[in-house]
């Protein structure tokens, strides 16, 4: 087992201009090497408002990429500060080919390699399937100089198949940048329903993995006065039995610290055997998509 490690979680409220974007997410990554942390997560498609709230063949120019102006300036950064930084870059593989993409990169700065989003959504105001392919790189866990790390990208974050899958390939925490949030006219009714869902759903994860569990969110208004998304905040660490550990407020900036032990994940497991008794021979009917 690797040494307890630090997580460290940038919500943060992103503007219009991308350069803006990436000097405060330095100077975040910056902070939080002060503070302890040894791993660093930005949220979903940081360098930018979130796009994906219509349709328009313009956006795809805030596409780059990879090595591109985010990770040349990300990964001397890592390597300046001995971190391990996750970067979520909306990638041009080719003309017409455009992925959600998070970068992971170790505290020697090299690259480690990309995870692609695997699942896309198409709700209103959230027209992902216009911009991204879907990821075709599978499910990845990176081994980092502090500990085994899992990455899954927002829409994945609903899906135990995903978090089962990474997490068999030994992650010891499951880290999902996120840019999500409330239809202001839907909050009212909806809003606390919403949000204690998507909360639950991933501590679930924890809880059927037995691993850590990070979620990190952007927080803000973005998108016309009348309607538009509020970014709901609240970015997590869950620790390996579902219990929230830390967690961020609904509409502020923050930075959320919080240790993670390794040794809690074994502790978890000798108790709550759920990997041990899975039937691995039974289950061939979750690779069709239905199955009466």
């Amino acid at each position: 087992m690797s040494h307890q490690f630090t997580l460290g979680l940038i919500q943060m409220r992103c503007e219009a201009e991308p350069r803006a974007n990436l000097d405060k997410a330095v100077a975040r990554i910056e902070q939080a090497a002060k503070g302890g942390a040894d791993v660093i997560c930005l949220p979903e498609l940081f360098r930018s408002h979130y796009f994906c709230q219509r349709t328009d063949p313009a956006l795809f120019d805030l596409a780059e990429e990879i090595p591109g102006p985010t990770t040349q300036r990300l990964g001397p950064l890592a390597k300046a500060l001995g971190k391990v930084i996750v970067a979520s870059v909306f990638e041009r593989r080719s003309s017409g080919i455009y992925h959600n993409t998070a970068a992971v990169f170790d505290a020697d700065g090299a690259l480690l390699g990309l995870y692609r989003k695997m699942h896309i959504p198409d709700d209103p105001l959230y027209y992902e399937k216009y911009y991204f392919t879907p990821g075709d790189l599978g499910f990845k866990t990176f081994a980092t100089r502090y500990g085994k790390i899992g990455v899954l990208v927002c829409w994945d974050q609903w899906f135990p198949e995903a978090a089962r899958l990474t997490a068999l390939q030994g992650a010891q925490v499951l880290v999902y940048p996120t840019a999500i949030g409330w239809h202001p006219r839907e909050k009212a009714e909806f809003g606390t329903a919403q949000h204690q869902a998507w909360e639950t759903s991933q501590r679930a994860h924890a809880i059927a993995n037995g691993v850590y569990v990070a979620a990190v969110n952007r927080v803000g208004h973005e998108g016309p006065k009348d309607g538009g998304l509020e970014f709901w905040g609240a970015s997590f660490v869950s620790d390996p039995f579902g219990a929230v550990l830390k967690r961020g407020s609904h509409d502020q900036e923050e930075l959320i610290l919080q240790a993670c032990d390794p040794g809690r994940i074994e502790e978890t497991r000798r108790n709550w055997p759920f990997l041990r008794d899975r039937r691995v021979d039974a289950y061939g009917e979750m690779t069709k998509r239905w199955s009466v």
